[in-house]
């Protein structure tokens, strides 16, 4: 199972980063096999046809269980996020990824924000997302023990979603 993070803050290497990767080594015992700092791809996100956005495009695509992560701005995730998102076309560019929404506040007023926000964004673009999105303290976040209740509730829903080829050639508009 290939797995990628990717963070949508406009600092590098940040808390959103490091907090995907916890994630993803808590799900999957491992470290990520890619990361996506999305700041990283810089004025390449305001257009189309950038070779950096492209291959982080085509990396987060060839994954089986990608990280989404923002910080919460003004009670959503951010534009930078958006604007890499937006790279993916609507329905088939996420077609097939299992992806886990992930968000960090600095209280609880955003709690449904991964929920609400990003993941009718991310199942939009084709994802699967089948688990409740995951928010956490941008001052706890790292701390041992803040996702054991979401671990225990959602770990084997993703993972098993993530490794999961379903045949869905079958399927008609009738059979749906």
């Amino acid at each position: 199972m290939k797995v990628t993070v990717v963070a949508g803050n406009p600092k590098p290497a940040s808390r959103t980063l490091a907090a995907a990767h916890i994630i993803a080594h808590a799900l999957t015992g491992r470290e990520a096999d890619d990361a996506v700092d999305v700041v990283e791809l810089g004025a390449g996100l305001l257009g189309w046809g950038d070779p950096a956005v492209a291959n982080a495009v085509a990396t987060v695509r060839t994954s089986d269980l990608v990280i989404v992560a923002s910080p919460t701005f003004k009670a959503t995730y951010t534009g930078i996020l958006k604007l890499f998102l937006d790279q993916f076309d609507t329905g088939t560019g996420l077609a097939g990824i299992t992806a886990v929404p992930l968000m960090l506040g600095a209280g609880p007023a955003h709690a449904l924000a991964p929920e609400l926000l990003l993941k009718p964004v991310l199942v939009e673009l084709g994802a699967i997302c089948p688990t409740q999105g995951l928010y956490l303290s941008d001052k706890a976040y790292d701390q041992p023990g803040v996702t054991d209740a979401w671990m225990d509730r959602w770990a084997v829903t993703v993972l098993g979603s993530a490794s999961a080829s379903p045949d869905t050639t079958h399927l008609t508009r009738k059979g749906l």
